[in-house]
């Protein structure tokens, strides 16, 4: 287990939350680059494979000076190609869709939408992990999966634009990226256990990254040189949400684990669509109708409550645990990618 700060305690609070605060922030306002860039008529025009292929590029560039220092110091554990090979298709699949979905819905919608990952995790992890279906029998766990999927469905029964065919292919490709984001969290969790979560994604991003630049190359427009024509302020906004949202955000979230727990982190990230939501009513104008607000903080609940009797029952069962950073690894898929 990923030991705490243990002899100056309350640095190790502050940090923990320092850290845990600023990775919200940060995978909340990546959405809203990624809308901006999606936006048409806007300086910073991009198609969605172009907007993926510079972005994560950027980013495996960055996660790759590191990777080449453990590989020369000898740290890089044996396989670490082969392990990453499985999450990283998965992570490529639902980064298609998430950034895809930015074209056709707003981004309060979307990462309300994605909190139905939690369903295809909790029956994933349930089918591939023993000690998970002690927790999925809890009758709290199926009360929390049931008010995910009611407060899902109705931020999108609820939109003005229900029904609409660009909004159903956005609300689509959103339930898409969050299926493969759960498949990509439970992956890592099965094929990558035991080896530091910031070694196995960046191995993941070079992945990821080669996959996006290649399709790039073939689907994006002009073969993604449009990126490089955007005003230098554009492209620089561009690379920086490639770094809070990509590079620099999982850094942060590892490091509040570490302070402050799986359980206490990845509940605080459960905010992301509300600050989003917050946040794209002043950027763009999203404004998301009351019986949204109610059944999206149904959904989040439900999803932290999920949480909650996981924590609950695999703390019981720590013997069986597997390390807290690994099971931390399974939850970033909450994050942007």
């Amino acid at each position: 287990m990923t030991p705490r700060d243990d002899h100056e305690p309350g640095l190790g609070l502050i940090a923990g939350l320092a850290t845990v605060l600023l990775t919200l922030l940060g995978w909340s306002v990546t959405p809203l680059f990624i809308k901006h860039f999606a936006t048409p008529g806007s300086p910073g025009y991009i198609d969605p494979w172009t907007s993926n292929g510079w972005r994560y590029g950027f980013s495996a560039l960055l996660w790759g000076v590191p990777l080449v220092l453990w590989h020369l110091r000898g740290k890089l554990p044996a396989g670490l190609w082969k392990a990453a090979l499985v999450p990283g298709v998965m992570n490529c699949l639902g980064q298609v869709g998430f950034t895809w979905a930015h074209y056709k819905i707003d981004p309060g919608l979307l990462t309300f939408g994605l909190r139905a990952q939690m369903i295809v995790v909790a029956v994933g992890a349930a089918i591939l992990f023993p000690i998970e279906r002690l927790v999925i029998r809890r009758a709290a766990f199926i009360a929390g999966l049931l008010m995910v999927m009611g407060g899902t469905a109705g931020t999108i029964v609820f939109d003005r634009g229900f029904g609409e065919g660009t909004t159903m292919l956005g609300v689509g490709l959103a339930l898409w990226a969050g299926a493969f984001f759960a498949g990509y969290a439970l992956a890592v969790r099965r094929y990558m256990a035991g080896i530091n979560p910031m070694m196995s994604f960046a191995m993941i991003s070079q992945y990821t990254a080669g996959a996006m630049i290649v399709i790039m190359l073939f689907a994006g427009d002009e073969h993604g040189a449009t990126a490089a024509r955007m005003p230098a302020d554009q492209f620089g906004y561009m690379l920086l949400s490639s770094v809070i949202g990509i590079g620099l955000g999982h850094v942060l979230y590892y490091t509040s684990i570490a302070k402050l727990g799986v359980a206490v982190s990845t509940g605080v990230i459960q905010l992301q669509p509300f600050v989003v939501a917050l946040l794209s009513m002043w950027w763009f104008g999203e404004v998301l109708r009351a019986s949204q607000w109610i059944t999206g903080g149904v959904a989040v609940a439900g999803a932290v409550l999920m949480l909650v009797v996981q924590h609950v029952v695999v703390s019981r069962r720590r013997r069986h645990e597997l390390p807290a950073d690994h099971v931390a690894a399974a939850a970033e898929a909450d994050g942007d990618r």
